[in-house]
């Protein structure tokens, strides 16, 4: 198309234009294909013969640099749709529509993996049902297993010591003798398991040690390390007693009943 002469300052900003325009394109990441190009390099074109400063020449080459950067996001963008097998919504939607209902009927079949499972009541499943209620024993019959149910609670040491649990003798002694035994079978790193040390030949005399152990920690004579990640405890003795301050000021429940013991027994024989 013919362009009328215009003065070199309105045809500088229109090759500014140009360049703005190009660089929009590209830094947004417009498509580049709503660039006309052919308009563009006409303009240019027949700009070109009027330039003879250095600063014109200037601006016409960065415009057709600017204009081949969007021929190259062009060249990128069909390269990218064809490798990646692109189909355009609007072509598929009205390739869609064009297609008769059978058809479309027919490739959806063709495609279609549904999940399906089927559940229903058979002959065999019945007649197992009734066999199953029928070798039921009565329920007073299912009943008739005697069960203990016991509730947490406290025992003084009066208690235990009617029980048999801990014996007439001094309990300090008792402290005493159970402190030592802790300080010579700690291991290298000061610690030993909870239940490698509670543990005895009897659940009697595993509870007893227990609850002297955790005298042991209240005055100062041990204390706990708890790994509540790896549900692993361990006591660690104290050379000397600390002072109450130092004390362990928290209270860590441990619950010492027959079926720990018989599982640490067995873990310890294997």
């Amino acid at each position: 198309m013919a362009i009328a002469k215009k003065p070199k300052r309105l045809a500088r900003e229109e090759l500014n234009r140009i360049v703005e325009f190009c660089e929009s394109v590209e830094n947004k990441g417009l498509n580049p294909f709503a660039v006309e190009i052919e308009d563009l390099i006409t303009i240019i074109r027949e700009y070109f013969p009027n330039w003879k400063d250095p600063e014109e020449l200037c601006l016409d080459a960065e415009a057709l640099n600017r204009i081949a950067s969007v021929i190259k996001m062009q060249s990128e963008w069909v390269k990218h749709r064809a490798t990646s097998l692109y189909r355009d919504p609007f072509l598929v939607e009205e390739k869609i529509r064009s297609l008769p209902v059978e058809e479309i009927a027919t490739i959806f079949l063709e495609v279609w993996r549904p999940i399906v499972e089927l559940e229903q009541i058979s002959m065999h499943s019945l007649s197992e049902a009734m066999r199953y209620w029928g070798e039921l024993a009565p329920l007073d019959g299912r009943w008739r297993t005697d069960f203990v149910q016991t509730e947490m609670g406290t025992a003084t040491r009066e208690e235990l010591t009617k029980q048999g649990i801990l014996s007439s003798e001094a309990f300090s002694s008792e402290l005493g003798r159970l402190w030592n035994e802790l300080k010579q079978v700690a291991g290298k790193d000061g610690k030993i398991g909870y239940w490698d040390f509670i543990g005895a030949e009897t659940y009697d005399e595993t509870v007893r040690r227990a609850y002297l152990s955790s005298f042991l920690v209240t005055y100062g004579y041990a204390t706990l390390e708890i790994h509540p990640l790896e549900e692993k405890i361990y006591i660690l003795p104290h050379e000397k007693p600390v002072s109450k301050r130092e004390v362990q000021s928290f209270s860590f429940p441990i619950c010492i009943d027959s079926e720990d013991w018989v599982k640490w027994r067995d873990n310890r024989e294997a």
